[in-house]
């Protein structure tokens, strides 16, 4: 049996959720590996739905949970998420949930600092949640971060709070802010730190000893392909790396435990905040797409920008992450559309390119090419196997794994989580 890494291979909001919500029921193991709760993952088992940031979608079902050391970590939001879900019957503790004691903290200045860049940027924007995700992540690798193993070390933190202060104080002044109030922060830490430290561990030695038991572990990401630090449409990304690779580096599993990667692809493609988009419709199409998809953000409740689906990216971020198969999502929200489009290349100053370019003025500059194929009249939602779906929908199906030369393993047909074709079984590789 084969371990399962799972991915989003468009800018997020694939329907990460939903697909590992059904994997999860079939692993011992679920691990968010990177992001933060700038993360949405909505479930709907049964009659109920549950809104995810940073728990790892294993927990609805009781799998065991481990958010890992690539994560960085709100203790307030945590703190916050857990009392929800608790709230609506899902059980919590030591058993199946664990935090990697090694993971870095978002702080309360994290989110400030975060607001107070956006404000200033003007048009420059990046669209980020204000979080405090990229700030942290700013902190992690500048050796400044206060971890989770540092709660239980709060009266030793007089150095680590020098090197954090002196950066962020220079920053705030910048913005005309007061300097941190260190006071305030320690006293703040001191009364998060007991519900933290009741899940904190060193997870790559239990998951180590799952892995050596045969246990079957799926990895979980956040955000999406494009939105990668180094892979994405750079400078309007996400501060972590969210290809597969991370998976390894972000839990403490070695790169031979990653196993299936498993690319989650909505049907069509859809974006929040600002940077290029080559096939958005700004029109009633789009607008369609929107409201039959109910394209909002989990966490932010934005509406997302959406357009046809780009064979374009896929087929490059598949490339790059290393995807065995994807999972084909949301392909309901095109029923009854006379025509559907696929951007197959693009238009640069003259030039066909088969591939997205590096630089943010060629992004935001190439022309979609499209191929055109006939619709379908007849409804996907709901069907759970081949023999359910309309002729040309499996057509479309069939075209878009030729085009981002990748085959499909699932296809999901509604969020409900048995509205599933499985096609090839990842966890039997």
């Amino acid at each position: 049996m084969a371990n399962v890494t799972v991915i989003g291979a468009q800018w997020g909001d694939e329907g990460k959720g939903k697909i590992v919500d059904w994997l999860a029921s079939r692993a011992d193991v679920v691990v968010r590996f990177q992001g933060g709760h700038n993360a949405g993952h909505t479930l709907v088992v049964g009659d109920k739905t549950y809104k995810l940031s940073l728990l790892p979608s294993g927990i609805v079902t009781g799998t065991l949970s481990i958010i890992g050391n690539g994560v960085v970590l709100d203790p307030w939001a945590l703190q916050a998420e857990i009392a929800k879900l608790e709230g609506q019957g899902v059980t919590i503790n030591r058993d199946n949930f664990a935090i990697a004691d090694n993971c870095p903290l978002i702080l309360p200045i994290h989110r400030e600092l975060d607001g107070l860049r956006e404000a200033a940027a003007g048009s420059g924007k990046i669209g980020t949640t204000g979080r405090g995700i990229g700030p942290a992540y700013e902190d992690k690798v500048g050796r400044r971060a206060i971890r989770v193993c540092d709660l239980a070390h709060l009266d030793d933190l007089d150095s680590q709070l020098d090197r954090l202060c002196a950066h962020h104080d220079a920053l705030r002044a910048g913005f005309g802010q007061a300097p941190v109030d260190r006071a305030a922060l320690l006293d703040e830490l001191r009364a998060i730190a007991p519900f933290v430290l009741q899940y904190a561990e060193p997870v790559w030695k239990r998951l180590n000893q799952h892995r050596k038991a045969g246990a079957r572990v799926l990895f979980e990401g956040a955000q999406g392909v494009l939105l990668d630090v180094d892979h994405g449409t750079y400078p309007f990304v996400t501060s972590s790396n969210t290809v597969s690779g991370t998976a390894a580096s972000g839990s403490g599993l070695g790169p031979s435990a990653t196993g299936f990667v498993l690319g989650i692809v909505k049907a069509y493609t859809t974006r929040v905040g600002s940077g290029p988009f080559p096939t958005e419709l700004e029109d009633e199409t789009g607008q369609r797409l929107g409201e039959r998809g109910h394209e909002f953000g989990t966490v932010t409740g934005r509406k997302r920008r959406c357009g046809w689906f780009d064979a374009v990216l896929v087929r490059q971020s598949c490339a790059i992450s290393g995807v065995t198969g994807i999972a084909l999502t949301k392909l309901d929200v095109l029923d009854g559309f006379d025509k559907v489009r696929i951007c197959t290349g693009y238009r640069l100053n003259g030039k066909v390119l088969d591939y997205f370019p590096s630089h943010a003025g060629d992004q935001a500059a190439v022309e979609p090419i499209y191929e055109e194929m006939d619709g379908w009249q007849g409804t996907t939602a709901g069907a759970r196997s081949w023999a359910d779906l309309p002729a040309q929908a499996i057509k479309y199906i069939q075209r878009v794994q030729e085009l981002i030369e990748t085959p499909v393993a699932l296809v999901s047909t509604s969020p409900e989580r048995e509205d599933t074709i499985l096609v090839r079984d990842p966890f039997v590789d």
